[in-house]
């Protein structure tokens, strides 16, 4: 029997993918925002496709913050996005 493959929703486009092609932003319990790669970090998490294009509708549509229940500086954006462009 093959082995089920975990899907997630992006929050920039909504599609459905597997979950080991998703880049989760996570809020800490300490309510700091960061980028999980390895999908590990603890805290409430939220996939976005690693685009930028994905990172910028989820901001447009206030996607991330109300999945993190959280205001979510522009900074924070800058910085995620500048982090997703690395490889």
């Amino acid at each position: 029997m093959p082995k089920k493959i975990p899907m997630r929703q992006c929050a920039g486009c909504r599609e459905m993918k597997p979950k080991n092609q998703m880049v989760r932003v996570v809020r800490s319990p300490q309510g700091e925002i960061s980028l999980d790669f390895r999908g590990k970090a603890p805290g409430r998490g939220v996939y976005v496709c690693p685009d930028p294009e994905c990172l910028k509708k989820a901001q447009k549509t206030r996607a991330l913050e109300r999945s993190l229940d959280t205001a979510i500086p522009p900074e924070v954006y800058e910085a995620l996005a500048e982090r997703m462009a690395q490889p």
